[in-house]
Parts: C-alpha cells; structure tokens; sequence
C-alpha cells in the first residue's frame, strides 16, 4: 500500500523539501549541491508521507523542452517514488507544450541505470572539474579548455568592501582561540 501521496508543492513545504533535497543528494556525486531556499520552477511536485517531503520533482520549461530535477529521501527509495513523480510531470509537462524533458546527473551508477531505466538515452556529456587545494585553483588561469561556474576562494579583510560590492555572496571567517594559560570565563 503506498501510503504517500502526490501535490504541487507549497511555501510550506520549505523546510522539508529542504530536508529531502540534501539527504537525498548526501550519497551522490552531488552531494555538494546545497540548497538554502528552494529555487522557483515551472512545475513543483512533491511526495508527501506523514506530513513530510519525501520526495520532489522540480521541473523548468523553455520553449518545447523541460529540464526535471528528482530527489527522493534516501529512506524512502524504492517505494515507487520517483517513477510517480516523473509519470505526473511528463503528463504536466506534456500538457504545456513540452515535447522533450531532459535531466542531468554525475556518474552515479544507480542513477544512471534509472534514467536509462526509464527511458532516457544520453545525448551530451562534459566535466565539472572541482579545484580542491590552491595549486589545482591557480591552474585554472592558464588553462583554456575549463569554464569556471563557481568557486570558492580565499581573501584578505582589507578587500572587505570592493568583493562584497563585486561578489553576492562573502563571509567573514574567523579564527578564535583561547588560551589554556588563563582559566576560562
């Protein structure tokens, strides 16, 4: 018996569609996709069990072809979750004049065999290439055939205000120490 349903998503839904989106990716290749607010999409369904996102379909439209995105919280996979979710979207998507759905994923194994699963055949590949330690980050000046899509670096505070006029997104780090010459407060 399944005992979740199906819906359009709510504001409501927030902080669990939250929830569902990191489990769900914590044991994929997309485990560093972190979301902090749900991004507005054409479609937005979601999986509901016991008053929770236990799943979700976000889907953008662009003319004929819809871009999906499928989540299903790792406790609750293989309940038929994800099949429901795209069978109501392609109907949706269907109906507003999508004629192609496409999704990307990495190169997770389980992922890859339900999408071909499920009818999808591979059409494009390229890389995302992750600059882990200095060294790999100056790299990427002298190379030509990589595309920088975000990063994360490191700055001096005297930069402080020119990066937070130039740059959306800046956190002050701090250090804190104490010393263990002098009892604590």
């Amino acid at each position: 018996m399944t005992a979740w349903t199906l819906r359009d998503h709510t504001p409501a839904d927030e902080p669990s569609w939250l929830r569902c989106r990191v489990l769900g990716f914590l044991d994929t290749a997309y485990f560093d996709d972190v979301a902090t607010r749900k991004p507005s999409r054409d479609l937005e369904l979601v999986a509901i069990d016991n008053n929770e996102v236990v799943g979700l379909l976000d889907a953008s439209i662009d003319g004929t072809d819809a871009t999906i995105e499928t989540i299903v919280h790792p406790d609750h996979r293989r309940r038929g979750i994800a099949r429901a979710l795209l069978d109501e979207a392609c109907t949706r998507l269907a109906a507003r004049g999508a004629l192609q759905v496409d999704a990307w994923t990495r190169d997770d194994d389980g992922t890859l065999a339900w999408y071909d699963a499920h009818g999808f055949v591979e059409a494009m590949r390229y890389l995302h290439v992750y600059a882990s330690t200095p060294q790999e980050a100056a790299a990427f000046a002298d190379r030509s055939d990589l595309m920088p899509r975000s990063g994360f670096f490191h700055a001096w505070i005297e930069h402080e205000d020119t990066l937070r006029a130039e740059f959306q997104r800046v956190h002050i780090c701090r250090q804190f120490v104490r010393s263990l010459e002098t009892p604590a407060r």
